[in-house]
This record gives structure tokens, sequence and C-alpha cells, in this order.
């Protein structure tokens, strides 16, 4: 089955997000959602979640699920929001809890916060399968990235999050807590091994040297055939060492504080004081 996929791609963070519609009904999934934040003033705002549900609201479409390829750690989600205003299920990969057990020591959050992933609704693991209406979603664990990160299957559409870029981009960073370049080889492997036409959606576009536009969707095809550091058939050894010397030139993302310890929380904020203010944290010399 093909599902209707909308892309909402915003331009400060290089996300892509999407609205997945069921073939021949309403139903439909967020995927990767975006709460816009302004670093310099810590100040969020929500234009970029209302253009979604603008759509939503627009299309007459009934939203159950709110989904999460992974902890995302250039972003802030705005799934409790989008929750908020259209209804469904927020889910992530059950890995979310190695996630929390990192980080939340890292931010010392202390025994307050739970690293259980109670903070989702639905925790997937590898083999898993949902519903959007009448159309089925399967879940691959594709860890590298991140050790939580997941791809959606859902009918002849791919959701890989920031597990592969376009073809000519290549593939994710591997150096963050818990990331690992050969177990993102294999997860590719396994994206790979699904049938050539199968449309994949990736998380991020950068605009590759010599490319005018933005973009975010190819095919498994594709990406066997032109991935700058995967196609072609390239060794897990290759890649490898391609991968590691190209992270170790790489700067942290500019939102990556603010953004794991909203997002290991499922788009929540940490808990305000007893003034009713939210504040976050800035580890030094820890990540």
């Amino acid at each position: 089955m093909t599902p209707q996929v909308k892309a909402f791609f915003d331009q400060e963070t290089f996300t892509v997000s999407y609205v997945l519609q069921e073939p021949e009904g309403l139903a439909s999934a967020i995927i990767d959602s975006v709460l816009d934040f302004d670093h310099a003033s810590g100040r969020t705002n929500t234009n970029s979640a209302d253009r979604i549900v603008d759509y939503v609201r627009d299309n007459d479409l009934r939203v159950e699920w709110i989904l999460e390829s992974h902890v995302h750690a250039d972003h802030l989600s705005a799934a409790p929001y989008l929750q908020q205003k259209l209804g469904g299920k927020i889910g992530i990969g059950d890995q979310i809890v190695s996630i929390q057990e990192t980080f939340g020591k890292i931010f010392n959050e202390g025994t307050e916060f739970q690293r259980d992933g109670s903070q989702f609704d639905a925790l997937f693991r590898e083999d898993d399968s949902f519903h959007v209406g009448q159309l089925r979603g399967d879940v691959l664990h594709t860890p590298g990235h991140t050790p939580a990160c997941l791809t959606y299957v859902i009918g002849d559409a791919a959701f890989v999050g920031d597990t592969l870029f376009m073809p000519d981009f290549g593939t994710a960073r591997c150096d963050f807590p818990g990331g690992s370049s050969e177990m993102l080889y294999g997860s590719i492997q396994k994206i790979l091994s699904l049938p050539d036409e199968t449309r994949i959606f990736v998380g991020h576009d950068y605009k590759a040297p010599g490319r005018d536009e933005y973009a975010w969707e190819t095919t498994v095809g594709e990406q066997k055939a032109l991935n700058v550091h995967i196609g072609q058939g390239r060794s897990i050894q290759e890649f490898v060492e391609m991968r590691d010397a190209r992270d170790a030139t790489l700067s942290m993302p500019r939102l990556i504080l603010p953004s794991l310890q909203i997002n290991m929380r499922a788009g929540q904020m940490p808990p305000a004081d007893e003034k009713g203010d939210v504040f976050l944290k800035v580890p030094i010399n820890k990540i």
C-alpha cells in the first residue's frame, strides 16, 4: 500500500517532519516534529508545529500516532503540543531507557527523573507492528547513530530518521554516547534489504555540494546504487574507517544540550521550580 506523505521542512534545524495518511481514509501519523527554540533567548514557539496542526485540521485527518525515530540532538520535539492539539499516542524505541540512563547521569537529573520510558505512550521493539487506520506499520531497530534509533516501515514508505541521508550526502554521525559506526553499518544493511522500490524519507537534509534544492525522498534502490558513504557494496571496514574519521572532525550540534534534556522526556520540559520557572542545565566538560 502507498500512503500519502506530506513533508514539512524546518530550515533552521534542517529537519524534515512528516504527516502520513492511510491511502483510503483519514487516519494519520506524525513523524519527528519540531518545537522552535531560540537558544540565545531561551524562548520557544510553535510556528513549525502549527503548520502541521493546520494541515491536519484542513484535511480532517485523525492523528493516531506521534512517532519519534530517536531522541534528537539537534531540535526539540513538539510531540506533547501536537498531542494536546490533535490527540494520538507518542511512540519511540524501547532503548530510550539507555538514553535516559546515560543522559540522566550527565545532566544530574536525580532519582525523580524516571528512566523507564514511561514518559512515552508506547515503546517499540524490533519486529513490533502498529496500525494507522487500515495501514500496517512495522518497526526496525536501526541503532548506530544512537542506541535507540528506529526505522518505521509503513506501507511502501520507510522513515529512517538520521540513519541515512540523501544519497549525495551519505549517512549519520556515530560519535554520540552509545553510537557505533559498526552498528550503523548493520542497521543500514537492514534498511537496504527492503524492496528496491521502497520510498525512503530522511530526517534531515543539508543540500550536498552541487545541489541547489533541499530534498528528502529517495528509494532503497537509489541508496544502494548512489549513496556516497555506503553505496556500491562498500565493506564494513571501509565504512567504519570513513565514518569514524569524518566524525572526529564534527562539532556538536548547536541545540544538543536543550534537545537531549527535553526529548528524553518525550518533549516535556524539566519540572518547574517553586516559582513555576523552568531551567535547563549546561554540564561542563561532560559531552
